[in-house]
């Protein structure tokens, strides 16, 4: 492994942790004792670190270090490489949740490929105000005569999302009727996930600014773990997913008091 210039000292535990992570998808492993060197750190800080992804199920713990597992789960696709995958079940969530949406309503959406294709349900539309943090879904509903809300913040090219202090600090101001959230993890005993921390925390300022939340998803999302947990299942009013959802994963769902449609 390469040695790195990052001074582990200086980051948060959160970012430190996903510095590592990324370290073990680049590389497939890592050794503690390569790791405290690199960093800068020492070695009981790093075995903490290794045991809390490993808990999490997102790395193997291994004797003086840790492996890879997982790993589709745990990257951060693009926009266009989620765009492939489970096409005619996103467009099917995206019929459903447009028919939860009256004229007038207030919609936030956060960024996806669900969300989009849930947007572009939406231009059949004549009057609703769109808050979103994601580019690529303001320009999708432009042309409409929606009121078309944009948060601010550091553009992510992977998501096409706006995220950082800014968009943050935006949605604080703003309440939305109902809000449409996709995810990269859906673990109904732990919550909705994703693998970057700053998707995560714009997310989770989205929930607190909805009096209804949707997570939309297909059924390939379930049982799977990322980095960052955006919010836990007790947040989330209703979830849309196909009917490829496995009965454990509805029963629990139900059990926690979420309304499950499947399309």
């Amino acid at each position: 492994m390469e040695t790195v210039t990052t001074n582990g000292s200086d980051m948060l535990i959160d970012e430190r942790r996903q510095h590592i992570l990324a370290l073990i998808q680049r590389d497939g492993r890592v050794l503690i004792s390569e790791l405290s060197q690199s960093l800068g750190i020492s070695r009981i800080t790093i075995r903490k670190d290794l045991d809390h992804l490993a808990s999490m199920g997102l790395v193997h713990r291994t004797h003086g270090g840790a492996l890879c597992v997982q790993r589709s789960a745990l990257l951060d696709p693009t926009l266009r490489e989620k765009e492939q995958k489970q096409s005619q079940e996103k467009q099917r969530i995206a019929a459903a949740a447009a028919a939860m949406v009256s004229e007038g309503m207030c919609v936030m959406l956060d960024s996806g490929t669900t969300t989009t294709a849930i947007a572009r349900e939406l231009r059949n539309f004549s009057r609703l105000t769109v808050i979103t943090n994601a580019v690529n879904i303001a320009s999708e509903l432009a042309a409409t005569g929606f009121e078309v809300i944009l948060t601010g913040g550091t553009l992510r090219k992977n998501s096409f999302s706006l995220v950082g202090p800014l968009a943050e600090e935006a949605l604080v101001s703003v309440r939305a009727d109902v809000l449409f959230i996709g995810m990269d993890g859906f673990d109904p005993q732990a919550g909705l996930m994703t693998p970057n921390l700053l998707e995560s925390r714009v997310n989770r300022a989205m929930v607190k600014a909805a009096d209804r939340v949707v997570a939309v998803c297909d059924s390939t999302k379930f049982s799977r773990r990322s980095l960052a947990l955006i919010v836990p299942t007790s947040a989330v009013h209703t979830v849309i997913t196909d009917d490829e959802i496995s009965d454990e994963d509805y029963q629990m769902l139900v059990s926690k008091g979420v309304e499950v449609l499947r399309v």
